[in-house]
């Protein structure tokens, strides 16, 4: 399996792609694209009949070793059994199954509408992100100890990412980790989960902005090619090809554990923010899962909804941005939005980067087709299977009210983006499945709000807030960044 830029140009993608282990570490390509496979993998119905048998772990190195065909298979089955077992996936919800990994509940079935949600918050950070940032610390291990070389991981994260990645990387030899966060935009729980981390490898640095303008940041600092030479930078974003393609395993494993047979679809909603988890959905589409629709439910933060119903692309500068009750969701600039952009253009690398640097010199473009616009390939979106919508404050609540009142269940603020949203897109005969985001104990403040009382914390995070805290305030400036990341890694 090899891999592209999606902004290669059509030459460069023929004569110079890359394997799995090359990218492994790199994060963005040297052109500023991202990357993806040459073509995608394609799974047979036999297979699909097989998978339904495996635990996990075998999915996952099913799945996983169609992209990562440079590491002995062995030594790729031997990383997902130590990634996916029920004692780091122990947090699952009373009634429910650690060693299922991602377990299904069926919250809503009449009428023929069909309405599953799907646990994907039972890791060590009690968030999605979980699913692919343990499997990542692994390959970034595995992968370091063969050539004894050091990984300085500079991200960025809304509030998931950050302690999902840095929980994975703690005490990992040869990493250290540098991880970027909106001052004061999350929750108290993200916050401390993140910031009482006293590991000497781990920095959290909170800057004085929104997350895109940490996300920029990261970008600036990859572009940047001598310096992520010789700091030895990488990224645990999903801008990381390995984070997306882990993520595309629970798409199988939903589907299958949802189904009886292949002859059957289903549907994702997900909440969405900077597109990677919809986009593995959208991955696992073309290399031939059965889905129906995948529908991106976004908070008040609204550019990917804009775009499914308009075809306009257009992010928000710093001072639109919403700070909400769905915090990890208050992304105005959707990174992975590219690898769709790229397969929507026909896999055109130079109209792809033509695009995107119309988003950074003028906030975005059209592709509605109509008179002034940048070209009309808004009406193949649904081929893809590509739907949307939006959820608010108040939605948020009701929702929460809801699931807790009909279903015993006290679900987080962003799953109840997709919950609201999900309800809006159901229909006879389609299974939908809503992706969970996170356990409810993160968003304490607006559990409170909506219930009245607090939400139920696992064993360890009683107490999480009141811990000791480490981390630097620093402003937007990258200069500044670059020489702080100088200073501690000793290179």
């Amino acid at each position: 399996m090899q891999y592209v830029s999606t902004r290669a140009a059509a030459s460069a993608a023929s004569s110079s792609p890359s394997n799995f282990s090359d990218i492994l570490l790199g994060g963005l390509a040297a052109d500023g694209g991202l990357f993806l496979p040459t073509a995608y993998p394609q799974v047979s119905g036999a297979e699909l009949d097989a998978w339904r048998k495996l635990s996990y772990a075998d999915l996952a190195y099913e799945v996983l070793k169609k992209f990562a065909t440079d590491i002995p298979d062995a030594e790729l089955r031997a990383l997902t059994a130590k990634t996916y077992t029920k004692e780091v996936y122990r947090n699952a919800r009373a009634g429910e199954k650690a060693s299922q990994i991602t377990p299904l509940r069926v919250l809503e079935e009449a009428d023929g509408r069909k309405l599953v949600l799907q646990g994907l918050s039972n890791g060590p950070t009690l968030a999605f992100k979980d699913m692919a940032m343990q499997l990542l610390g692994n390959l970034f291990e595995y992968t370091l100890a063969k050539t004894g070389a050091q990984l300085n991981i500079f991200g960025a994260t809304s509030g998931d990412t950050g302690s999902a990645a840095e929980y994975a990387m703690r005490g990992k030899q040869g990493i250290r980790v540098f991880m970027l966060s909106p001052h004061k935009k999350m929750s108290a729980f993200q916050s401390a989960q993140m910031f009482s981390l006293q590991d000497p490898n781990i920095f959290n640095i909170a800057v004085e902005g929104v997350f895109d303008d940490c996300q920029d940041m990261v970008k600036a600092v990859s572009n940047d090619l001598p310096f992520k030479a010789a700091q030895k930078i990488g990224t645990v974003n999903s801008i990381n090809w390995a984070r997306v393609v882990a993520q595309v395993v629970y798409y199988f494993r939903g589907y299958l554990a949802a189904t009886g047979s292949n002859d059957e679809k289903v549907s994702f909603t997900v909440p969405s923010g900077n597109f990677g988890n919809i986009c593995a959905g959208h991955i696992a589409r073309m290399m031939g899962l059965p889905i129906a629709k995948l529908v991106a439910a976004t908070n008040e933060n609204d550019v990917l909804d804009e775009f499914f119903r308009t075809g306009v692309y257009r992010v928000r500068k710093s001072a639109e941005t919403y700070h909400t009750s769905s915090p990890s969701m208050d992304i105005s600039k959707a990174s992975n939005f590219e690898r769709f952009i790229y397969d929507l253009v026909g896999r055109d690398g130079e109209r792809t980067r033509a695009l995107f640097h119309k988003v950074e010199t003028q906030g975005g473009f059209d592709l509605s087709g109509k008179p002034g616009s940048d070209g009309d390939e808004f009406k193949k979106v649904a081929q893809y299977g590509f739907q949307s919508g939006k959820s608010t404050h108040q939605d948020r609540l009701d929702t929460i009210r809801d699931v807790a009142d009909d279903y015993g269940i006290t679900i987080d603020t962003h799953t109840a983006d997709g919950i609201k949203v999900a309800r809006e897109h159901i229909e006879k005969g389609v299974t939908m499945i809503v992706l969970e985001t996170a356990l409810a104990a993160k968003f304490n403040e607006t559990i409170l709000d909506a219930l009245g009382v607090d939400a139920e914390r696992p064993a360890g995070f009683e107490n999480i807030e009141a811990l000791p805290q480490k981390f630097v305030v620093m402003s937007a400036d990258v200069a500044k960044m670059k020489a702080y990341i100088a200073a501690n890694t000793g290179l």
